[in-house]
């Protein structure tokens, strides 16, 4: 049985969700399934966000699906609840990170400082996210934090595309990247299922291209 974190690094790409709609869940569960990424980070900051992630996980029970955007331990638990297998926050919340630890729920805290990944690598964490990547500096920022934590790996998200997906994947201390281009609010929103389908078989085959 693999672990998420070998998951995920198998994936390459870990696609960014946000639903407004509970009835967008199932296709698109089954669209990004079919497109070779049965994963989603499922942002936690719409009404639609928890019984999406119910219905994901139980048509597709192998399909790794968590929660993002998480701001609270109530969060956490309804996440939880309802299916997700990983819980992702945009900052280092000292109170969730310990939280989920001590119920053996995988976290991926945002650290974007010398200091939070401090604190990651004090609670024995081995990946974490690094949000917003572009903005907060990229590969060249990840590059320089890795030096001194060389046992922890990033999952950048954040500005990541076509375009600079191979600068990242390329350093061999990112895990994988979180990306919203083959899942775009418009396209969700007007049933493009099929193109996002599309989409996502590209984002596996270019990560695929770029880490064999």
């Amino acid at each position: 049985m693999m672990t998420i974190e070998e998951r995920f690094e198998d994936f390459g790409v870990v696609p960014v969700v946000v639903l407004d709609d509970v009835k967008d869940a199932l296709p698109l569960a089954k669209a990004l399934t079919e497109g070779g990424l049965p994963c989603a980070e499922v942002t936690f900051r719409t009404e639609a966000a928890e019984e999406s992630i119910k219905v994901m996980a139980e048509a597709y029970p192998d399909m790794v699906v968590g929660a993002g955007t998480v701001l609270t331990i109530e969060q956490v638990d309804a996440a939880v609840k309802a299916g997700a297998k990983f819980i992702v926050s945009p900052g280092f919340d000292l109170e969730i990170v310990d939280y989920c630890l001590e119920k053996e729920i995988p976290i991926f805290p945002g650290c974007v400082t010398p200091s939070e990944v401090a604190q990651a690598v004090k609670r024995g964490l081995k990946v974490v996210k690094f949000f917003p990547a572009e903005p907060a500096g990229g590969v060249a920022m990840i590059k320089a934090m890795a030096a001194p934590y060389h046992q922890l790996r990033f999952m950048p998200t954040g500005g990541i595309g076509t375009q600079n997906l191979k600068d990242y994947l390329g350093f061999d201390k990112i895990i994988c990247c979180g990306g919203s281009w083959m899942v775009k609010g418009d396209l969700i929103r007007n049933g493009e299922f099929e193109k996002i389908c599309n989409l996502t078989k590209e984002a596996k085959e270019l990560a695929k291209s770029i880490r064999p």
